[in-house]
């Protein structure tokens, strides 16, 4: 995994982020069958309406035709690295389904925390669980 080459992808993203409320930019960038696709957060005046920089991610990826993440890093201004929120694991789970993928977060100073995302998200809620 050329972990370095998604890293710089997602700085770069987060060079376009547009976080006036917050003023905490994140880029994502994530691996699906080759490709690269990156994300930066859109905050909007009514919060509930900010997109993730994950999301933004995965809605480029979807587009793209694909449907299976490999691997997924986040980058944030803050020192420590910072994982996914919430609705954001949800929806990673989505594409959860085709194996487990490894999240990188980076923080500011470069410092790395790396996990799979069956550990980041445990006993999430994903496309499987409407079958039964």
């Amino acid at each position: 995994m050329d972990w370095d080459r998604l890293i710089a992808a997602a700085r770069t993203a987060q060079q376009s982020a547009y976080a006036p409320y917050s003023e905490f930019s994140v880029g994502t960038a994530l691996l699906s069958e080759g490709e690269i696709f990156v994300g930066c957060n859109v905050e909007n005046a009514s919060l509930g309406a900010t997109i993730c920089a994950e999301r933004n991610a995965i809605a480029a990826m979807v587009m793209a035709g694909k449907r299976c993440i490999e691997a997924l890093v986040v980058v944030t201004p803050a020192l420590e690295p910072k994982s996914p929120c919430g609705m954001c694991r949800q929806v990673l789970a989505e594409f959860h389904h085709h194996g487990d993928f490894e999240v990188l977060s980076v923080g500011s100073q470069g410092e790395r925390l790396s996990m799979k995302f069956s550990e980041l998200h445990p006993r999430g809620f994903g496309p499987k669980d409407l079958g039964d």
